[in-house]
Formats: C-alpha cells, structure tokens, sequence
C-alpha cells in the first residue's frame, strides 16, 4: 500500500454535485481544495498547511496557529475515532478528483447525450437522436441547463402520460450509457485491467478506520455512488466486505445478512469466537454497477448487468420514491437507525447534501440526537458555507446554523484523498497511549 501523499485536486474539480438552490455569491477567490476546518461555534475558518511567504510580517505567529490547528484536528479525529459507533456517509466526491475519474453531472450528461464524433470548438453537439427526444418530452436547455437528472425525469413524467417507444428506448441508451461510465473508469483502457493506483485514498481511508477495536460495533460506509471503489479497495486490504449478499455464487441480497458477523474461534472446538479485524459494513443506498433485479424479485450481483434490469436508482427527481422500494428500503432504514444511536460519529465525505431524503434524516438527527458528532469533508466546504458558489444547497446553511449553535458538527475544507491521510492511525498508539488520549479528549470541545 503506498503511504506518500496524494497531489491535491485541481480546483476544476467539481466535487459537490450539481443540483440545489442559488446562494449568495461572492467575488471572492474560492478556497476549494485549501486544507481548512471550522470548529463548531466559530466562525473563522483555520488553516493546517498555509503558503508562508519569509518576508510575512507574522511569519511565527502563522506557523504556531497552524501548528495549534493541527493539533486541535488531530486530538479531535482521535477521539471521534474513538467513538462507538462510527458511519460514513460517501458521496459522489468520494469518487472524483484525486485522479480516480469518477463521472460528475456533467459527464453523464455528456456521454448519454453528445454526439462524440462531433467535436468543435464550441465543444461536442448533441445527438440527432437526442434533440428529437428533447423537442418531443419539451424539455429546456435554456431553463434547465444541460442537467441530465432534470432531462431523465421529463422523459419518464412524459412516458407515464404517454408511451413514445423510441423516448423509451432513448432512455434506456441513457441508463446503459451511464451504467458504462460509472463501471468503466476504474479499468485501465488498454488492458481492461484494474487501475489500483486510483484507489489510493479510498485504501488509506478503509485502512484507517478499519483498525477500530474489533469489539466495537462494525463500521457502516453508506454510499450514493454506484461504483466499486470501496469493493474493490477493501479487495486489495484483504479487508472483508459485509454488503447485504450471500457468500456463495450466485450471490444474492438478503438484507438478514447485514446481522452477520465473522469471528475467528481461538482453538478448535471453541464455543465463542473472536471477532475478526477488518471486516466492515457497505451499504450502498442507490444500488450498485453490479446488481441486477430479476424477474422473480431476486437481486443478483452481476457485472455488468442489462441496463433496464439494473438495480440502480438512476439520477431522476423521484430518487426519494425510489429509496422506499426494496432493496433501498431495508439500507435507507440502516441509515435512518445509524443515525439514532447515542454515541455515533457520522463523517460525510463528498457529499453535496442535494438530496433531500438523506440531507433531512442528518438534519432532524442532529437536532434530537445529543450524541451524534458530525464531520464534514468537502473538496469546496468553505465555498459551499460562505456563499462562494452559485448553486448551494440549502442544507449547507442548516448545518452551518447548526454548528454555530454549538452542535458538534465540524467542516473540512479538503479533498476526500486528503482527508483520508488526516484520520490517525489508530494502531500506530500503544494501549497506554490510546488510554491517554482518551482521557485528554473528555476536554476536547464538543
């Protein structure tokens, strides 16, 4: 596993999604990317690695504040860390930038709808095939911009009125077209082989938080994203994968499986075993690249699967309908209860907060759950919070009232890659030093 830092993402990234209601905007220069957190109840963002210049006038006193910065984020994740019940909460930053490829918005609308035989300088023009459908379902590029998620939920609000088979046709090269992309960038183009280097945040992550005590309860990764970023990341650990699916082939989803749990028996014949190191929860909350619904109700995993039996919420306005069918059902309610018990760590990372039927459980958590703790990581959180982007979600201004409050909810400002070489390495301190810690954190600030 490669230890060096990953290069920070270029500020061209869009980690955030695309999507939510205007704010404020402001000419200022945006921070995206710049290593920064917010306490809770502050209102000044602190630097971790600023560009001292020598001839600063406070060159010492900018070192020592990042120095007590560090300091603070560090005695802050370790005793998060350190908390019972650790969820995360991963979104589509998690998967873009750092030179991984995810797909954003954008590409997705680009690679179900351009024409890439047509490039020009102005960029790539639509498919013939794709401005018919536009004209026929009356959707609007002026209004709506080119925004897939609005585009997918016009044709399927014109298909319930009335059945146009080559609409329905266009909108399943669509959902194949983006079932590709979203499947296609963790492969090597030339050899069709796995691109690990890519995986680099996402193994130091996994690492990081794998090494709780494996008396705790398992650590929960929720995920939005489609991809096998996590899979396959825990594959080259060694770590073991508890995703709600059966062990043997074929593999089906069974959402008992989620009460398993892998434990290894000290001598043979032994009555109670010890739980296993390295074995975490995956719950991904709008389905996966590799599931495939069957006609008898049955989700198999399958790679790839055919485009209209994939068990994906696709990205449509009705993704809050969508997440009360089965299987989402059963994960939306593991994240729903997650949320509720006392002493819980929730880390969202790259998560835009643009969807409402995740973005409102956190909110209404926050407020009734006094034990929830609440870390946030961002690629453009500082942006997103003081009105530095055209398009912000409302619900980066709830938590950021919240906060100022004092509720325990702390924002990075930092790329997913970054973020992940920030987590402590747990294992890296004796039990005595663990046991220190612990004891400093009770004057940590909540």
């Amino acid at each position: 596993m490669k230890r060096t830092r990953p290069p920070m993402v270029s500020e061209s990234d869009d980690l955030g999604g695309s999507g939510g209601i205007k704010g404020d905007t402001k000419t200022t220069r945006s921070t995206a990317g710049t290593l920064k957190f917010l306490a809770p109840g502050k209102t000044d963002w602190l630097e971790l690695d600023p560009d001292i210049k020598e001839d600063d006038e406070n060159v010492q006193a900018i070192k020592d504040q990042a120095s007590e910065a560090a300091n603070t984020i560090k005695e802050v994740l370790l005793t998060s860390l350190q908390m019972p019940n650790i969820i995360v909460l991963s979104g589509s930053g998690t998967s873009i930038g750092n030179g991984i490829g995810g797909p954003s918005m954008e590409d997705l609308w680009d690679v179900a709808m351009s024409d890439h035989s047509s490039e020009t300088e102005e960029g790539r023009q639509l498919r013939e095939l794709a401005q018919r459908v536009i004209k026929k379902v009356g959707y609007s590029i002026e209004e709506h911009g080119e925004n897939i998620e609005a585009f997918l939920s016009r044709c399927e609000a014109y298909l319930e009125i009335r059945h146009q088979k080559y609409v329905a046709d266009f909108v399943i090269e669509c959902k194949k077209a983006i079932l590709g992309r979203c499947s296609n960038f963790l492969y090597k183009q030339a050899t069709d082989e796995w691109d690990d280097d890519k995986l680099d945040g996402h193994k130091t992550f996994l690492h990081r938080l794998s090494r709780r005590r494996v008396r705790d309860p398992r650590l929960k990764v929720f995920t939005t994203n489609y991809d096998l970023c996590f899979e396959r990341a825990a594959a080259l650990l060694g770590l073991v994968v508890i995703d709600g699916f059966s062990i043997g082939q074929p593999r089906r989803f069974r959402p008992d499986y989620f009460e398993y749990d892998i434990v290894r028996r000290s001598s043979q014949g032994a009555e109670i075993g010890d739980p296993l190191e390295g074995v975490f929860h995956l719950l991904k909350l709008h389905g996966s690249v590799n599931w495939e619904l069957q006609d008898d109700g049955n989700i198999l995993e399958k790679l790839p699967p055919e485009p209209e039996k994939a068990c994906m919420i696709y990205p449509v306005s009705g993704k809050y309908q969508q997440s009360y069918i089965q299987p989402h059902l059963e994960l939306m309610a593991q994240f729903l209860a997650s949320l509720r018990k006392p002493n819980t760590c929730l880390i969202v990372a790259g998560f835009g907060f643009n969807d409402d039927h995740l973005s409102e459980p956190i909110i209404s958590a926050i407020k009734s759950n006094s034990q929830l703790r609440v870390i946030v990581a961002d690629y453009k959180a500082e942006d997103q919070i003081e009105g530095g982007m055209e398009k912000v979600s409302k619900y980066w201004r709830l938590l950021s009232d919240l906060a100022k409050t004092g509720e325990s909810i702390w924002f990075f400002n930092v790329s997913f890659g970054d973020f992940a070489y920030l987590l402590p390495n747990l294992k890296a301190l004796t039990p005595a030093q663990q046991l220190e810690k612990a004891v400093k954190g009770l004057n940590t600030p909540s």
